[in-house]
């Protein structure tokens, strides 16, 4: 978050904002560099001591900023990777069915992901630019989570140990430029690394524990443009847990901390799922809001 100019490491602690680096020095302690990046690089150790910290804060008082003079940020401005997964069984039903074609069968062995672009991210509240050369406009509604730990050739139980925390995850889609890429079975590319937004919270996995269900989470997901629904889906839908994206991710390779996963889009969580040839497609000046329970919201207008 920013207060009076400065970014620091912000928390919630019974609806009010806790200055994390204020209170580590107000205690002398370092936390590792006090930077969320550098506190999710040093999970779960930085985490538990800032958990010491929030409490100290909470019981002093001083330590906490009135709402109204924080600007608030991603959690992670600068993912190391991003690899966004197609976890929804419903999306890609309807996607596949624009395209006159019945859901793969390997979709169901193999929890399929692509490279988005983790450089530019950006926070509720910033507005939107889309490539000039695009006019079918959309937004996807996701989950993020991002890792706190690494490993290789991992099995889903201990991939799933490894978040940090979740986020809410707007995947912006140009889909005139995706379809163009995607009919040489290449990409998606332009179509989709312009731009990528994070909800400012990042919520540990502890905080929801009593919503678990399935391979997901009992938390609705919704979309709004302009203060309308157009789009009302559930976490517990997922058929690829995180716990299977991120060990399909370790597969002969290397996971590490500070890295970001994205769940792909929930069942009718964007407006390509409504057809191609429709008039639907966001405009400029529209704004944007996505809400999954218990991760709070993220709200952009488009540039």
């Amino acid at each position: 978050m920013k207060v009076d100019g400065l970014i620091v490491v912000g928390a919630e602690v019974e609806g009010r904002t806790v200055d994390v680096n204020q209170t580590a020095v107000r205690l002398h302690k370092p936390l590792h560099g006090l930077s969320l990046e550098q506190l999710i690089f040093n999970w779960p150790q930085a985490f538990d001591e800032t958990r010491e910290m929030l409490e100290f804060a909470r019981r002093s008082g001083d330590l906490v900023h009135p709402k109204g003079n924080v600007a608030y940020l991603s959690p992670i401005r600068r993912p190391r990777t991003f690899r966004d997964f197609y976890a929804f069984e419903t999306h890609v039903r309807n996607a596949r069915k624009l395209r006159g074609q019945e859901i793969d069968p390997n979709w169901y062995r193999l929890a399929i992901f692509y490279f988005s672009n983790p450089n530019n991210i950006s926070t509720s509240g910033a507005d939107i630019p889309f490539p000039r050369t695009s006019m079918k406009w959309d937004y996807e509604l996701e989950i993020g989570a991002v890792l706190g730990g690494g490993g290789s050739d991992l099995a889903p139980e201990d991939a799933e140990t490894l978040i940090a925390g979740f986020c809410v995850l707007n995947d912006w889609s140009a889909r005139d430029l995706q379809r163009e890429e995607m009919a040489s079975n290449m990409g998606p590319a332009k179509g989709k690394d312009f731009a990528t937004s994070l909800g400012v919270w990042l919520v540990t996995p502890d905080e929801i524990e009593d919503r678990r269900k399935g391979r997901g989470y009992d938390l609705r997901m919704t979309a709004r443009v302009n203060g309308e629904i157009v789009s009302d889906g559930n976490w517990a839908d997922i058929y690829w847990s995180f716990g299977d994206m991120i060990a399909r991710a370790s597969k002969d390779a290397t996971v590490f901390a500070g890295e970001l996963i994205g769940s792909g889009t929930v069942g009718n969580g964007c407006l390509l799922e409504r057809g191609f040839d429709h008039d639907d497609w966001l405009k400029s000046g529209d704004e944007v809001e996505l809400e999954i329970e218990g991760l709070g919201k993220l709200t952009n207008r488009v540039a």
